[in-house]
């Protein structure tokens, strides 16, 4: 069971643990989300990177469930056992929160399977124009609105405008998820 907790912490965190450096990086995110302090040496332990003849604490263990959305390690045990994933999770994956990130003018591109790609320019107030697109419905000239961008996750655009149409909703990357670089 914790070799699964160990897997559900590297998806909550969009990174596979595998360095010394990345032990400590999720040590960081555990103390910066859940102001608990685990060890980098508990955490290696638990992965499996340092060998120990010991078994991690209830702590420990409770402190990755809270992590990935559990109560508990208890609460994930049970859930695991009913074949059940967490119903809420932290945005641990590379994003862009819309409202903090972004300045008026800013330009992304936006990339998604099997080959779709989209420059869009940041407008302020959540509002965004589409500046240039490839092998999607939408076209340059478009605005939508949105607050938040995860890489790996659909991009859902609110008030999508294209002229001729009425307003609409509309989710990019439904398979798969979106990419992102700034432009």
């Amino acid at each position: 069971m914790i070799s699964l907790l160990c897997q559900y912490v590297e998806q909550s965190l969009g990174h596979c643990i595998q360095s010394p450096r990345d032990f400590d990086m999720l040590r960081e995110h555990i103390y910066l989300r859940l102001h608990s302090l685990v060890s980098t040496s508990t955490l290696k332990r638990l992965w499996g990177y340092t060998s120990s003849q010991s078994e991690p604490g209830r702590h420990t263990l409770d402190v990755l469930a809270n992590f990935v959305g559990y109560g508990s390690y208890a609460d994930f045990c049970s859930a695991a056992a009913d074949g059940g994933a967490p119903a809420s999770n932290p945005v641990m994956s590379r994003h862009i929160n819309v409202a903090t990130d972004l300045r008026m003018n800013d330009r992304i591109t936006l990339t998604w399977a099997p080959d779709r790609q989209c420059l869009v320019r940041y407008l302020g107030n959540m509002q965004f124009q589409v500046e240039e697109a490839a092998n999607t419905r939408l076209q340059a000239g478009d605005f939508f609105q949105c607050s938040l961008i995860v890489e790996g996750e659909p991009l859902y655009l609110a008030n999508l405008l294209q002229p001729g149409r009425l307003a609409t909703n509309y989710v990019c990357g439904k398979r798969g998820g979106i990419r992102f670089e700034r432009a």
